[in-house]
């Protein structure tokens, strides 16, 4: 094992050791486990970034509306996933099989 010893590298191999072992917790597999609640990051951290987002509702001095969709995958082949959030929570989760 290497050990990072210069002092501008050490915030480097930190920040590329977090976006890997986050990469690993993201998990297609896992996208039928997310429920409503939970915090965007918590859903991130479960499932990973969305393959696309849409904002619905962005309204000054009102909670946020947005949807990420998530594609099929190999690990959760032929379903689509639509969260549906509302002031940064899942409000609604959409499974739909997708031909």
């Amino acid at each position: 094992m290497h050990r990072v010893t210069h002092p501008t590298l050490a915030p480097l191999a930190a920040a590329l050791l977090l976006a890997s072992a986050s990469t690993l917790a993201a998990d297609a597999g896992e996208r039928k486990f997310i429920r409503k609640g939970m915090g965007e990051g918590e859903v991130v951290l479960k499932i990973g970034q969305p393959d696309h987002e849409a904002l619905l509702r962005a309204v000054r001095g009102q909670p946020e509306e947005k949807t990420w969709t998530y594609f099929p995958n190999a690990r959760d082949p032929q379903t689509l996933t639509i969260v549906r959030f509302h002031a940064g929570r899942v409000a609604e989760v959409e499974r739909k099989i997708a031909r």
